[in-house]
């Protein structure tokens, strides 16, 4: 009975946290969407986040944090951290991050932002923990479909433990695959909203030729949020949004090179105050971001993508 009435406060504990985390970003302006609110309310972070890593803070301790540490004072750290709103770091190589959970009213915003209706079909690039892949489920009910790709099979198989441990039927439906994400996954399409949680050097071709058209694709590029409407294969337009974002950087093969930033060093998005006049064309070969209207003078080119 002990053992019962632990878990009974672990899982009480984790609600507050859980209830308080969104509080916090519906102050901030987030989740105004109430189906997005229920999502976030609802969807267990710490299932998503059993170890992650973090540096010395104020007062927390630097190193690794389990949900299984034997000192309860971590325990109970361990937990805290998984609904503070902060990005945690869950693969680290070689002093190297690999993946990890954004910031949780950085989710909010471009969950939002994504625009999923029922019925729709998901691509994310970049699996990460499972967490966001799980909301993106919970939001679009039994009605849609989900599929998440990366590139590292650890990276997967992590996602799928977790979304098994979260055990609805919405999240066992995910569909998790081991793969470039750039190529994105043409079995699951064609797709109504594509959405990267890795840095692009460009739009992959893929990604346009999977989706419908008048699908959206959401994606971090040049220290930014683009939003784009797709066209037609290889047609996709759309502005930035104004939030700043910085994320791990897509890998893989078809990934292609990094860019120069946007205008010169540092990127023009970080030195302009509006990003929100910013956009992004991709038209055929061609990519370009552009200040105000995609044929005015102030234009940058993007290096093409590798197919």
């Amino acid at each position: 009975m002990a053992g019962s009435a632990g878990d009974d406060r672990s899982g009480a504990a984790a609600s507050a946290l859980r209830h308080r985390m969104v509080r916090r970003i519906v102050a901030g302006g987030g989740l105004t969407d109430p189906a997005w609110r229920a999502a976030f309310a609802e969807v267990p972070r710490h299932l998503f986040v059993p170890v992650y890593y973090r540096g010395a803070s104020g007062d927390e301790e630097s190193g690794r944090y389990s949900a299984k540490d034997p000192d309860a004072r971590r325990r109970l750290r361990w937990l805290t951290g998984a609904y503070a709103d902060q990005p945690i770091a869950t693969h680290v190589a070689d002093g190297e991050l690999i993946s990890s959970s954004s910031q949780p009213s950085l989710m909010a915003l471009m969950c939002e932002a994504l625009d999923v209706r029922e019925g729709q079909r998901v691509l994310e690039i970049g699996a990460g923990t499972g967490y966001n892949a799980a909301l993106l489920a919970h939001r679009l009910g039994g009605t849609g479909a989900v599929t998440t790709i990366d590139l590292d099979a650890a990276i997967t198989a992590a996602a799928r433990e977790h979304l098994a441990a979260h055990g609805t039927a919405e999240s066992l439906a995910v569909t998790v695959v081991t793969g470039d994400g750039a190529l994105g996954h043409p079995p699951g399409a064609p797709y109504d909203r594509v959405i990267a949680t890795c840095e692009l050097p460009a739009i992959p071709p893929a990604w346009t030729e999977q989706c419908r058209p008048g699908a959206r694709i959401l994606a971090p590029f040049a220290t930014g949020l683009v939003v784009l409407t797709v066209r037609g294969p290889g047609r996709a337009e759309g502005r930035f949004l104004p939030t700043p974002a910085y994320f791990v950087p897509l890998r893989g093969q078809a990934a292609g090179v990094q860019p120069p930033a946007v205008g010169g060093e540092p990127s023009l998005l970080d030195r302009h105050p509006s990003r929100t006049r910013f956009g992004l064309t991709v038209e055929g070969g061609r990519q370009w971001v552009w200040l105000d209207t995609p044929d005015g003078p102030d234009t940058w080119p993007v290096p093409a993508a590798s197919r």
